[in-house]
């Protein structure tokens, strides 16, 4: 448990909040109409994020639509979605008291979670800091992660400093499992695991923009099946 509160875990979480705050307190000093052309370019940026992340090499991919497939049952089953908006409404009924669009909450945590916690530098670099320890690229990210939170947190509030905890939740999480599980944390998993999560990202960009309502906390699980499916095909 210790090796969370050492590793670059920490330290995103921590930045996460930090460009959070930064954000809320800019919320006022930002037109609106600045605010939604801003999230429409940071939409796009997100959209490049997920699209070159794509092209991974020695990726199977009957594993990849498998994955995806099963991971969307158990998400549906559990309805992952509906358990974070009604936590996140929760949330809000103490927090945003007054607040004329409901839902604020819930879409900027569900949208700062999958952002920050989904793709190639989360799940590689906390296996590098689990496994050698070097926190080279978890460091990386936060920087990235604290710039993105302040833009995210001026339109969206409260909900993407929250996702500070998930931050530290799977990315502590996966530096610990790492240690354990290291054998089977294969190059070809995880790039596995990484095409997947770009996926999602690209979903995430769709649904900022408006071009679609994918419920993408639903087919969160579809990322960590190939570490089952690689061992058998």
């Amino acid at each position: 448990m210790f090796k969370i509160f050492t590793s670059g875990a920490v330290v995103n979480f921590i930045l996460v909040i930090v460009g959070g705050l930064v954000g809320m307190l800019l919320k006022k000093g930002i037109p609106e109409r600045i605010q939604q052309t801003l999230m429409y370019a940071m939409a796009l940026c997100v959209l490049f994020i997920g699209v070159t992340g794509l092209f991974e090499e020695n990726i199977n991919t009957l594993i990849v639509i498998i994955s995806s497939a099963f991971g969307a049952v158990i998400g549906q089953a559990i309805d992952l979605d509906g358990l974070v908006n009604r936590l996140s409404e929760k949330i809000e009924s103490k927090f945003k008291k007054g607040q004329d669009e409901s839902g604020k909450i819930a879409e900027g945590f569900a949208t700062a979670t999958l952002l920050f916690c989904v793709g190639a530098m989360t799940v590689v670099g906390s296996i590098n800091s689990g496994i050698s320890g070097d926190n080279t690229t978890l460091y990386s990210k936060s920087l990235i992660d604290c710039i993105s939170a302040a833009v995210f947190a001026s339109s969206m509030g409260l909900g993407v400093v929250l996702s500070s905890v998930a931050v530290l939740i799977i990315e502590g999480g996966l530096t610990l499992i790492a240690t354990v599980v290291q054998p089977v944390l294969t190059t070809r998993v995880i790039a596995h695991m990484s095409v997947i999560g770009s996926l999602l990202i690209i979903a995430i960009s769709l649904n900022m923009l408006k071009v679609t309502k994918i419920k993408v906390m639903n087919i969160i699980p579809a990322i960590f099946l190939p570490i089952l499916f690689c061992l058998f095909m």
